[in-house]
């Protein structure tokens, strides 16, 4: 599993369909997680909170794209 956090500036250079395949690739990650802390194999309890934190960084950006607050890479003018 990579230990990479993502910032908001890494995010904010991406387009629209790489930050959709990383919010695949973090919901993926995360319900392996979540398995794995279920079934008490989990040794790094500290990333589950840190995937969570991408995903919802991923979630902010798109929807202040969608909302005009945020400008993604090419379209701006």
């Amino acid at each position: 599993m990579a230990a990479t956090k993502l910032s908001a500036e890494e995010l904010d250079k991406m387009d629209d369909v790489k930050l959709a395949a990383e919010l695949a690739k973090a919901k993926d990650e995360l319900f392996k997680l979540r398995f794995q802390s279920a079934t008490r194999q989990l040794d790094n309890h500290g990333r589950l909170s840190s995937v969570k934190k991408d995903i919802a960084r991923i979630y902010t950006i798109l929807r202040e794209r969608e909302l005009g607050i945020r400008q993604a890479p090419g379209n701006a003018e």
